[in-house]
């Protein structure tokens, strides 16, 4: 049986083997060599009604609408939308005359295989960045000749891939931790809600509580029995008041009159000097001023003086400053004798009455008042100063409390917005949040807060110009090549930020920010350019964005297809 089996799976080898020592024709990619296998004929690709002898393959003349006799040769480069309009002379109903390869095989061996434009085969220049074996510009065009660097080329690409990738390796590494860091914050501000809904229900429970307190103090006080401000009746308390103004008046005269003493001895004192000096100064002296202020003096003096009091004007004042108690002109002892009011003798009565009972009949009391002055009956206290101590705590009590509640309330409301809020894939933007970028670039420096704004400031001084506030998270396809030092957006979906409604422009809109994300070790701004007025493009680069998707690809790590 083991050699029946041997014997059986011979053939199949040898098939294949044959099949592989099979030449392509040149310019032929492996996975397109199954349509080059006969050895007597060639069908056209896109085309299968189409078929030619193998020796139209390469023979330099486009037979094939859709180019696939010509992979070697630039016969078929006008199919190429890089090429001229295709000639309507050669046009044939129901022919695909869309290219069926993708260009010209270069091998690169020592590298990577890569596709060359099917216009640049022979044209006398050397694609190195393409086909680094030189295998293009095998007709030497010109004399010239394309020696094979592909071993140099591929060491170089293979050195700075392996960099790239352990810089992707680090960025990967920063993004798990960017993931986590997110998870811990949300966690955070989860364990923060929760904490914040049982401390503002208690906090709401307390301002019931407390609007509860308020309204009876305030009910109390409506309702509560104001005895007059004095003792007695209303004679004795305007007697009182009557001696409290004019003692009040007794000592503003005793002021007065010590002022007026001080400003007499000073003009005694000033007049002292002047009339010095109009008898000593020296008259043939020339000097205006002095002549001048000795003239004043003169006329001064030759004024009839006012009155300033004599020692019986003095003597008038003794008397009336002198307190009542020295004079006897007023007893006020006889008008400030107590008499008991009605209000008195009822707080008196209840002095004989039981704690308990004393207590009951008050509350009673107060409650009717208090009735008759809700129903509009009697009219409600009035008082001779502010509230009550009790009324101005009780409203203190609550004014604090909502405050603190009105506080927990809209922190409250901003956490939850904010857990509630799009943070991309993982939630991995939360852990950038607050965290600002800037890049110096020409003569501006341009800035990016994640999830807050973007802005642009002159060197030359001035404040910020803003370049919008953070809208939304979006997405956006993009097909550029990664340049040498891996800081590039490659090819693919990448996420995207929204930055709108910045400062209005001159003549123009308000300014706005398109945040294009790539992967990178660390967040870098890569650059910024204004595609239309005041309408701003930014490439940045952050750990945050380096997450894997099936449909990425990077140009430097894949065969390259420049078609």
């Amino acid at each position: 049986m083991k050699s029946l089996t041997s014997y059986s799976i011979f053939p199949t080898v040898l098939h294949f083997a044959i099949a592989a020592d099979i030449p392509r024709p040149r310019g032929v990619s492996p996975e397109f060599s199954k349509f080059y296998k006969s050895t007597d004929s060639f069908t056209c690709i896109s085309n299968p009604s189409i078929t030619l002898s193998v020796s139209q393959v390469n023979d330099d003349y486009c037979d094939c609408p859709d180019g696939s006799d010509e992979p070697g040769t630039s016969a078929c480069s006008y199919l190429s939308p890089l090429s001229p309009s295709i000639p309507t002379d050669i046009l044939e109903d129901n022919s695909n005359v869309s290219l069926a390869l993708p260009g010209f095989y270069c091998k690169n061996k020592g590298h990577q295989p890569g596709f060359v434009p099917f216009i640049s085969i022979n044209d006398g220049v050397c694609d190195y960045d393409l086909c680094c074996d030189g295998s293009d510009e095998w007709d030497h065009v010109g004399g010239i000749t394309c020696a094979d660097k592909c071993k140099e080329i591929g060491k170089e690409w293979r050195k700075r891939d392996e960099q790239r990738q352990k810089s992707m390796g680090a960025a990967a590494k920063q993004r798990k931790e960017l993931v986590l860091e997110a998870n811990r914050i949300r966690k955070e501000t989860e364990d923060l809600i929760q904490d914040l809904v049982t401390k503002s229900e208690g906090t709401e429970i307390m301002v019931r509580e407390l609007e509860k307190q308020l309204e009876e103090e305030e009910r109390r006080e409506r309702g509560r029995f104001v005895k007059s401000p004095g003792k007695g009746s209303r004679v004795t308390i305007l007697a009182s008041l009557a001696k409290e103004r004019i003692e009040e008046l007794r000592d503003y005269l005793l002021d007065v009159r010590a002022q007026r003493d001080s400003a007499k001895e000073r003009i005694k004192e000033l007049e002292f000097i002047l009339s010095t000096f109009k008898e000593e100064y020296n008259p043939n002296f020339n000097d205006e001023g002095v002549k001048r202020a000795v003239r004043s003096w003169e006329e001064y003096a030759a004024c009839d003086k006012p009155f300033n009091g004599d020692a019986a004007h003095d003597r008038d004042l003794d008397e009336i400053t002198k307190s009542d108690e020295e004079t006897g002109f007023i007893k006020w002892d006889e008008w400030e004798t107590t008499e008991e009011s009605d209000a008195d003798v009822l707080y008196k009565f209840e002095e004989y009455l039981p704690r308990l009972a004393r207590d009951w009949i008050d509350q009673k009391l107060r409650d009717l008042r208090t009735l008759l002055i809700e129903n509009g009956i009697l009219a409600p206290s009035k008082t001779s100063g502010d509230e009550s101590k009790a009324v101005t705590d009780a409203r203190n009590a609550l004014k604090a409390a909502r405050d603190s509640w009105n506080s927990e309330t809209d922190s409250l409301k901003s956490h939850q917005e904010d857990l509630e809020k799009d943070y991309g894939p993982n939630d991995v933007f939360r852990s950038l949040k607050g965290r600002c970028v800037s890049k110096d670039s020409g003569e501006y420096t341009y800035e990016i807060c994640w999830f807050d704004r973007t802005k642009q400031k002159s060197k030359k001084g001035g404040g910020d110009t803003s370049m919008g506030t953070f809208v939304r998270i979006d997405s956006v396809m993009v097909d550029d090549e990664i340049p040498t030092d891996g800081k590039g957006l490659g090819s693919g979906t990448r996420i995207a930020l929204r930055y709108e409604n910045g400062q209005h422009c001159w003549n123009g809109p308000n300014r706005s920010t398109f945040v294009v994300l790539g992967c990178a070790e660390e967040d870098e701004i890569w650059k910024v350019v204004e595609e239309e007025k005041c309408v701003y493009r930014m490439e940045v680069g952050t750990p945050a964005a380096c997450e894997v998707r099936p449909n990425e690809k990077a140009r430097t790590a894949t065969p390259r297809d420049e078609l």
